[in-house]
């Protein structure tokens, strides 16, 4: 689906014909490279304790991700050795992946059209997650909600985090962006 050359994602060109137009407005700017934009979008799976007793269940949440992402997921290392958490340095706690381009615009719409409305008593995300850069962080308890991982192959329900980075220089104007991607605020 992302292979074919005149394939274009809906909120890209959504964010080209419509939200450049609006931001402009409301912020005043008076050149197109000042309108804030998508970066890039960063998925990560934490195994924790499910890690340190099987090492195969960290092998099993980069295959979910990878799944989720529709691009290879990297496994994640630990830095440090904590004996009393039983964990030495290198073993492998997690997986990761970095979305760009067509597939960060992908993923974001499933994200808001098919994922976010699967989450059971959804009422929002939270419009404070911010990190005052512009840069938005949420997490999900389940990655169930995608509808890429067949709920009778897992063997584990992983949480996950997803950062959504943007050029925008303040909070307002990152906030103002998700809201015109359709992104379901609470506040």
């Amino acid at each position: 689906m992302l292979d074919n050359a005149t394939y274009t994602p809906r909120l890209k060109t959504l964010y080209k014909d419509t939200i450049c137009g609006a931001l402009k407005e409301e912020f005043g700017y008076k050149n197109d490279m000042q309108l804030p934009k998508l970066e890039k979008i960063v998925l990560n799976i934490g195994c924790g304790r499910a890690a340190v007793r099987d090492s195969k269940k960290a092998k099993s949440a980069q295959a979910d991700l990878s799944t989720i992402a529709g691009q290879k997921a990297l496994t994640t290392v630990a830095k440090n050795s904590i004996a009393g958490f039983r964990v030495r340095e290198g073993m492998p706690m997690g997986a990761k992946v970095t979305l760009r381009g067509d597939r960060m615009f992908e993923f974001l719409d499933r994200l808001i059209t098919i994922a976010m409305p699967r989450i059971r008593d959804f009422r929002g995300v939270s419009g404070t997650s911010f990190d005052g850069r512009g840069n938005y962080a949420m997490g999900l308890k389940e990655h169930l909600v995608f509808p890429e991982i067949d709920f009778d192959k897992i063997d584990e329900n992983w949480g996950m985090d997803i950062v959504i980075a943007t050029t925008a220089k303040t909070d307002a104007e990152a906030k103002a962006l998700l809201k015109a991607f359709n992104m379901p605020f609470n506040s």
